[in-house]
């Protein structure tokens, strides 16, 4: 695990959870422009593919509680993908005390189908290990005691276009190649948008990164 910070800033801070097989280096973008408005950030490198979530969550904690506890105002996170679902398993168990707003890109809070097509599948196990089985639609009763109902700001960024014309075949409509954005939707959220992005491309997309930092400040996004 590795750690970004930029000092722009000790008023309020970002944690940036990327998602499964994905780098902290997926949000450098984003990253830099947080630490132009002013934010400080910490973007984290996690083991998405070795361990399921509620580990995850725990890996994270020494560092995140660091951050949180050097900064002077609220701690917000923004997360791509799995990387919201780690978020939602760590705000279960170590709140921070001055919690600020969430904002979760493509992150399958319904679970994903694709999930549910390939969990049985030897390449698919092997590639996004434990995690993995725990992002499908139908989830068992152990992971969904992890996820239980938010009350805090969320605000959640959706993608209705795909890269992936022949693995995202059969996903609902709209999807941005790998969630749906049905199920991207997430019980008690504060506001939720569509953008015409992919799902790896909403941590570099320019609207994406435009709304995150609106809904950090505001708690809603910017409406055309």
């Amino acid at each position: 695990m590795s750690e970004r910070r930029h000092a722009a800033s000790t008023s309020d801070g970002v944690v940036l959870l990327h998602g499964i097989s994905r780098t902290a280096r997926s949000f450098r973008r984003m990253e830099l422009a947080l630490g132009d408005v002013g934010f400080a950030t910490l973007n984290l490198d996690y083991d998405s593919r070795r361990k399921p979530l509620d580990a995850l969550a725990e890996d994270i904690y020494p560092a995140l509680d660091r951050f949180a506890q050097g900064l002077d105002g609220s701690v917000h996170f923004v997360c791509h993908s799995m990387g919201g679902l780690v978020a939602r398993v760590y705000l279960a168990r170590h709140r921070p005390a001055r919690l600020g707003r969430v904002v979760m890109l493509g992150t399958p809070n319904g679970g994903s189908e694709i999930a549910d097509r390939l969990k049985n599948l030897a390449p698919y196990r092997a590639f996004f290990g434990p995690a993995g089985q725990q992002l499908v639609t139908r989830r068992d009763a152990a992971t969904g005691a992890l996820l239980p109902p938010i009350d805090y700001e969320a605000g959640i960024i959706a993608g209705n276009r795909s890269v992936y014309p022949i693995t995202s075949m059969g996903l609902p409509r709209p999807h941005d190649g790998r969630v749906s954005v049905a199920n991207t939707r997430l019980d008690g959220m504060a506001d939720h948008i569509v953008i015409r992005t992919s799902h790896p491309w909403l941590v570099r997309n320019r609207e994406a990164i435009t709304q995150t930092i609106v809904f950090l400040k505001e708690g809603k996004f910017t409406k055309s």
